[in-house]
This record gives C-alpha cells, sequence and structure tokens, in this order.
C-alpha cells in the first residue's frame, strides 16, 4: 500500500503501528496515560519550559540549556521576574537564547494569571484535548507541536506532536496531504490515529525518519517502505 493509494481508516493505521513494530520494537514503558511518565513537580509547567527551549535545536543542547536553566534559577518565580539578557544567558546554548528567554516569561506570566498565582497547568487535565490546547497555543510562541508534547507526554492526553520526522514521514506514507501546514498535520493526525497508539506512533515514526525516511537519500530498503511510502528514492 504506497501513499498514492492508501486508505487510513483506524484498521490501515493499526497495521502501520504493527509493522513498526515489528521493525523497530514496541515502544518502552508507559504509564497509564500511554506517555512516558513525567515527574515533573511542576504540575506539566518544567515540560512547557523544556518543550520551549528544544524548539529548533538538538537534544542534547536542549538538556545543557535546561540543566543551566534550573541550577540558575531555584522556582518558575525566579525565572518569569529575572531580567531578560540573564535569562536569555542562562539558555545561551539552546539557541534564539533572547526569543526563548522572552517566551518562557510569557508563558510563565500566562500560567500565573490564569491560576491566580500558582505555577501549574494542573486545571488542564480536565479540559478536552482540543480546548486545553487553544489555552497553550494562545501564548505566543507555544505552537501546536510544542502543546502537543505538553499534552500528550505530561497529561496523556491523544494529540500527536508533529516534528520535522514525524511531518516528513507522514507525507510520504499519505497519512497526511503533501501541501499541508505543520499545524494542519497535526489536526489531520489527531483525528486520524486512536488514541492510544498517539504515543507509540509519535515515537516509532521518529525511529522510522532517523533510521530509514531521512529528508535526502533516504533508506527504503526496509519492509515498512516497501508497504507504505513511494518517496523519490522508492
Amino acid at each position: 500500500m504506497s501513499s498514492q493509494d492508501a486508505s487510513w481508516d483506524e484498521a490501515a493505521v493499526r497495521d502501520l503501528h504493527g509493522d513498526l513494530v515489528d521493525q523497530y520494537g514496541a515502544v518502552g514503558a508507559t504509564d497509564a496515560h500511554g506517555a512516558e511518565s513525567d515527574p515533573d513537580p511542576g504540575d506539566g509547567v518544567r515540560q512547557l519550559i523544556t518543550t520551549i527551549l528544544s524548539q529548533n535545536v538538538a537534544d542534547a543542547n536542549t538538556e545543557r540549556a535546561a540543566e543551566s536553566l534550573f541550577s540558575t534559577y531555584g522556582s518558575f518565580e525566579a525565572i518569569e521576574s529575572a531580567p531578560l539578557d540573564e535569562l536569555a544567558e542562562a539558555i545561551r546554548v539552546a539557541g534564539l537564547a533572547e526569543t526563548k528567554a522572552e517566551r518562557i516569561q510569557r508563558a510563565l506570566a500566562a500560567i500565573r494569571e490564569e491560576t491566580g498565582g500558582a505555577y501549574s497547568l494542573a486545571f488542564l487535565d480536565a479540559m478536552a484535548t482540543d480546548e486545553a490546547k487553544a489555552w497553550l497555543t494562545e501564548i505566543k510562541g507555544v505552537g501546536p507541536k510544542t502543546a502537543s508534547v505538553v499534552l500528550n507526554f505530561h497529561f496523556g492526553k491523544p494529540t500527536m506532536a508533529v516534528d520535522t520526522h514525524v511531518e516528513r514521514v507522514s507525507k510520504r506514507f499519505g497519512l497526511v496531504p503533501e501541501s499541508a501546514s505543520n499545524a494542519r498535520a497535526h489536526d489531520v493526525l489527531d483525528a486520524t490515529i486512536p488514541d492510544e497508539l498517539t504515543y507509540p506512533l509519535h515515537v516509532l515514526l521518529i525511529e522510522h525518519g532517523r533510521t530509514h525516511c531521512a529528508a535526502r537519500n533516504a533508506d527504503c530498503d526496509n519492509p515498512v517502505c516497501d508497504r507504505y511510502c513511494d518517496c523519490e528514492w522508492c
């Protein structure tokens, strides 16, 4: 089934998941929500800040920036009230430091104002997924991918975080129209993928994108590409 003739009903998505599991193995231990446990004491706030840091930067630099940030400041209040240039210096390794510092402080201010003074996103847990995503994306600098990471990884809500690998592979497999924007790709995948497969397919599509389905010179000599892909290297 190439992307030209794919019909992505629930059964087809489950077949894709099974084929990816056969190729890469099942996604590791998860909590009851279906996402990796996040022991974050900030009720999702630390996850949000770390995800903002991760925008357009390698994982290793995200980790270094987060370690610097949380060792420099002892509380979310201190991060929000820090001089912008000082905060930017603490996260310099993440790139776009001034922009990300502004986004972090803007997000913390929005959370504090929403809760009446607490730095907690726990209120999102009681919201429907679409409502929670809308609240987060109202914050300037928080797009659908950042919102989906927080909602799926921390709260276990069924919304797919669409990074460059997920978007590229989904388009090559015909899960998402080739012309779709990243925001539209989020909407299409959320409507197509069964809730309990949202997180494992996120992980498996990234693995496939990294291992075989690269942006250029893809390695298509594998059973998943044979069945689902018809990119220019297949």
